[in-house]
């Protein structure tokens, strides 16, 4: 969920052919992306089991365990890949950096891939079906503005402490999505390929998958609001 790679693969330097490099990137990302949905889906299991039926106390653990993995993340993979975990932060450094287009989509292909396979494995972990649909109703003008609130607010605080390099942006992000799981309407999933494979799981984190695109044209509606407000932050970077 940060951004520090540089604007091109020819200049994330890495050893073999260009194939190879990219390949090696979208690994990083496909492992990245795929432990942030077994933190989101596996922590919401987990305090939904141990909350005894409390569900801001479900919510809390939820939350708090979400943004702890996210600071370990951005801090082990930002300096591989950029630890982008988010198809719109992809989206993002390719308007305002320059970010290698081939390279956007192959990142938006493992990022899919991986939280996909994220939830499989939660459910393995924790003994549960392994594929299964969401049930949970999420729908309604509120949620999905929520949801473009959330994404807008991500992609600043990313681009608004980049200068600040690493460690500041891996602890604001974390703190950002903490709190916005609290003040959206909708718990902030402000990623589309989270919210896909969230419509995997019939547990405390899940989504009915028709109300799915709502949420994801709320998280682009947020994304494009976001742009320019990042295009200064970008400059002044």
């Amino acid at each position: 969920m940060t951004i520090e790679a540089k604007a091109s693969d020819e200049t994330l330097v890495v050893p073999g052919t260009r194939a190879l490099a990219r390949a090696r990137l979208a690994a990083i990302e496909f492992v990245a992306t795929g432990f942030l949905l077994m933190a989101v889906v596996g922590s919401g299991i987990m305090a939904e089991r141990l909350a005894g039926g409390n569900a801001a106390l479900a919510l809390l653990a939820n939350a708090i365990a979400t943004g702890a993995v996210l600071v370990a993340l951005i801090l082990a993979f930002e300096p591989a890949s950029g630890a982008h975990m988010n198809p719109f932060v992809t989206l993002t450094a390719v308007t305002l950096d320059g970010f290698d287009r081939r390279l956007a989509v192959v990142y938006i292909a493992a990022q899919a891939a991986g939280a996909v396979v994220g939830v499989w494995l939660t459910h393995l972990m924790f003994a549960l079906p392994v594929f299964e649909l969401g049930t949970k109703i999420r729908t309604g003008g509120g949620e999905w503005l929520g949801e473009a609130v959330a994404t807008f607010g991500l992609l600043a605080t990313i681009w608004g402490c980049r200068a600040r390099h690493t460690p500041v942006t891996a602890f604001a992000v974390a703190a950002f999505i903490t709190g916005a799981y609290w003040f959206t309407s909708s718990t902030a999933f402000a990623n589309p390929v989270v919210t896909l494979a969230r419509a995997l799981t019939d547990s405390f984190a899940g989504i009915r998958p028709q109300d799915a695109p709502g949420f994801m044209l709320g998280q682009l509606a947020g994304f494009a609001a976001a742009l320019p407000l990042c295009r200064v932050l970008a400059r002044r970077d």
